[in-house]
């Protein structure tokens, strides 16, 4: 690009753009068309590779949230087992204490019963007799 002044007075600036008068040879041409076909079939290529490692990437995605959430169910599943067991060892416990509790009162009725038993004959029979 040049710039040319004028020579009036008033100092304008006038731009001109020079053109270069020859053109690219047709072989330069065809050189840069295969060029960018190339850099075109490339990109392509990549643009399919991508899309097949963001397919591959979501199906392993997918197989690590199922595995994970096999290893979530049976580590609940083990503390679900664990839980009920020790409520039923719990339960056992205190259904032998209340058992034992049980099996100490009724011999103490059964003890008062036999202490008290002759006691009560011999009220019984003396009210047979003075009837």
């Amino acid at each position: 690009m040049k710039l040319k002044r004028s020579k009036s007075s008033t100092e304008e600036v006038a731009i001109t753009k020079d053109y270069p008068t020859s053109t690219a040879a047709p072989a330069k041409v065809d050189t840069i068309i295969k060029a960018l076909s190339a850099l075109e079939s490339d990109i392509d290529s990549l643009s399919q590779n991508l899309a097949d490692m963001k397919k591959q990437l979501n199906q392993k995605a997918q197989r690590e949230i199922e595995k994970l959430t096999e290893q979530v169910s049976q580590m609940a599943t083990k503390e679900a087992e664990a839980m009920i067991s020790e409520a039923r060892e719990k339960a056992k416990s205190e259904s032998q204490r209340i058992l034992t509790t049980a099996d100490i009162n009724l011999k103490d009725v059964q003890n008062k019963i036999d202490s008290k038993f002759n006691e009560a004959v011999e009220v019984v029979v003396s009210m047979v007799l003075k009837a």
